[in-house]
């Protein structure tokens, strides 16, 4: 990440002094980064390095731009490129003809994407690379060959893999394909008979904002859609979740603008409806409820510097096991976070293998947990093997 702060920042003509005045940091902060003596730094410092340097997040922490899992030869190797001509088939430009085979029913259909749903949970992103491009195509076919309520269904599960697509994309970098993806998602979801998908839409929109840096942007559009569905005393659990993981969407935005009073009042409010509904739901396949709030809380006193809360809230998890793999990972990376901050480098490495344990694929392309996982590895000693074996398979020694 060093490198390539200092080499934006000299193409952009700054110096040390410039980039940190524009992104409010420490000048002392730019330093160690470019040195290399920190590999790690905040998500709102970095997002705010890329504004300054009018570049994406994603570019500045290096995540991984391909799939990086090994896969089977021929079809069965996960592709950017079929993603990518699934998302965007050049027929849609210049015409062509229909697909030959019969388009398949409507329970192929969502049987195929709870299957791509479950992969997804647990953070399987080479299979998702394979599996995902056919979905695509097939949910089109469907959608051009049916008619009434065979056509919304097919549209319904094409709005979702769509979203599928855009959240893939966005892990390895292709945020401009990935809001491709979402656009179409968002033309599929006016086709189709779930009236739910819509929230989804808003809430997958937000998350991709996030993730390219436009905090503001991504805030709007998640209160936006909130104020919109805005639950009262007689909703059921599935409108609470839904809006409530709208609230979460916002307070990831705010987070990472230093918003610190909006994301209490957020958190406040989605604490409340998950406590409404007693149980953590899962909306495809994101959960919300009173797990997943207090994981979010977790994340939020990181991200506000307050280690020794995030601890101490990490203790009262309740529930944990039944959120899906990848956000049980994203909570033990946000405790070696903590602990690392605390200077407690050997608790931060237990919290690490606890989430290579939940999701090890999903931390290959993580970019927080390898960018940890890397700084914590330096300063180990040799004969530290269980962090020194974790980067090791994150492909980071070399």
């Amino acid at each position: 990440m060093g490198d390539r702060i200092a080499l934006l920042r000299r193409r952009r003509g700054m110096t040390q002094e410039q980039l940190a005045e524009r992104s409010d940091l420490s000048v002392d902060v730019v330093r160690k980064l470019e040195q290399g003596r920190r590999k790690t730094a905040r998500l709102s410092s970095i997002n705010a390095m890329a504004r300054a340097l009018d570049t994406e997040p994603s570019h500045l922490v290096g995540q991984p731009n391909t799939f990086e899992v090994p896969g089977a030869a021929g079809s069965g190797r996960p592709s950017i490129l079929a993603l990518r001509q699934a998302v965007s088939p050049v027929a849609d430009i210049l015409g062509g003809e229909s697909d030959p085979e019969d388009p398949p029913t409507i329970r192929e259909l969502r049987a195929a994407l709870n299957s791509t749903e479950s992969i997804r949970r647990e953070g399987r992103l080479g299979e998702i690379g394979v599996l995902l491009p056919q979905l695509i195509r097939d949910a089109r076919s469907a959608a051009h060959a049916f008619t009434g309520a065979e056509r919304a269904a097919a549209h319904s599960v094409l709005a979702v893999a769509y979203q599928v697509a855009a959240t893939t994309l966005t892990a390895l970098g292709k945020e401009d394909a990935a809001f491709t993806a979402l656009e179409r998602g968002m033309a599929a979801v006016r086709e189709s008979d779930d009236p739910n998908l819509v929230t989804l839409s808003a809430s997958t929109l937000a998350w991709v904002l996030t993730k390219q840096g436009r905090l503001a942007d991504a805030e709007r559009i998640a209160l936006a859609r909130a104020e919109e569905i805005e639950p009262g005393f007689r909703s059921d659990a599935e409108d609470l979740a839904l809006w409530g993981i709208l609230l979460l969407r916002a307070a990831a935005a705010a987070v990472r603008q230093e918003k610190h009073g909006m994301v209490e009042e957020l958190l406040r409010r989605a604490k409340g409806a998950a406590q409404m509904m007693g149980r953590d739901l899962l909306i495809y396949a994101t959960p919300f409820g009173p797990t997943n709030t207090g994981v979010a809380e977790v994340n939020f006193l990181v991200e506000m510097e307050r280690a020794p809360d995030a601890v101490r809230a990490a203790r009262s998890i309740p529930d944990l096991a039944s959120l899906p793999p990848t956000w049980q990972a994203r909570f033990h990376v946000d405790r070696a976070l903590a602990y690392t901050d605390l200077g407690k480098d050997r608790m931060a490495e237990r919290a690490l293998l606890r989430a290579e344990d939940s999701a090890p694929e999903w931390m290959r392309y993580h970019s927080t947990s390898r960018r940890l996982v890397a700084e914590l590895s330096e300063r180990a000693p040799r004969r530290d093997t269980a962090v020194l074996g974790l980067a090791d398979r994150l492909g980071l020694m070399r």
